[in-house]
């Protein structure tokens, strides 16, 4: 897609990591990438590291008047890609409803209000793809439920979203990364590392990029028979009902 022909993404969560490789991988691709995040340093340096066309739009998704605004500051838009997120740890019997809501809001509610404002701009043009980025912790785990169930509710989200949007050529998917080296993983030692990577039946540690490859062809306008998927990136640890 190069000239009038290129089209426009919204990365969001996209100043490191996931949304930063699923940015780099978009521009790679021909499309015009808006990247937004909460921190709008941190995120003109991360667009400065993406080679194509981009812009960057300051966005805190906690608040729904952002969330608006967001969409709308995007213009015409093809493809959008919901990667910000939270994440914390914590037995079950230790949470509270707050540490539900708090989960729920941004991984969440966030995430639907934006595809809801995506759909209806796509809609009036032609159709679009939108990709959801959920987690392999949606099959369960220790310490994680309130994550966990947030994390389900995209995938079934997801796939209710494809069935209501099909009709007008938007496809709705969700990528589910398993252990991916980002900054959850920072501060663990070669040892630590080495370990967590023999877990995994391809015996390495998942990089952001493995997960960016398919967001990349999910949004891309040459995908058009795909749609409600939960594709996981997970190196195949979840075959073996593994946690780790």
């Amino acid at each position: 897609m190069t000239g009038e022909n290129r089209k426009t993404a919204l990365v969001t969560g996209a100043v490191g990591g996931i949304g930063l490789a699923t940015a780099r991988r978009l521009a790679e691709d021909g499309f015009h990438v808006v990247m937004t995040d909460m921190d709008e340093a941190r995120l003109t340096a991360a667009a400065k590291t993406v080679e194509g066309s981009v812009q960057v739009l300051r966005a805190d998704l906690g608040n729904a008047d952002d969330r608006a605004a967001l969409i709308d500051a995007c213009g015409p838009l093809f493809a959008l890609v919901n990667n910000a997120g939270i994440f914390s740890a914590k037995p079950a019997l230790e949470l509270t409803g707050d540490d539900f809501r708090k989960m729920y809001e941004i991984n969440t509610v966030a995430l639907f209000e934006l595809c809801r404002a995506a759909a209806l701009k796509m809609r009036e043009t032609g159709g679009g793809r939108i990709v959801n980025i959920s987690s392999r912790s949606f099959l369960g785990g220790p310490n994680v439920a309130h994550y966990a169930a947030s994390k389900g509710a995209v995938v079934a989200l997801t796939r209710c979203l494809s069935l209501e949007l099909a009709g007008d050529n938007i496809l709705v998917n969700s990528v589910a990364p398993g252990v991916i080296d980002t900054d959850i993983l920072k501060g663990w030692d070669d040892e630590e590392r080495a370990k967590l990577a023999s877990y995994q039946p391809v015996g390495r540690i998942g990089q952001p990029s493995d997960v960016a490859n398919i967001v990349s062809m999910l949004a891309s306008p040459r995908t058009d028979y795909i749609t409600g998927q939960v594709i996981v990136v997970d190196g195949g640890r979840s075959v073996g009902g593994g946690n780790v």
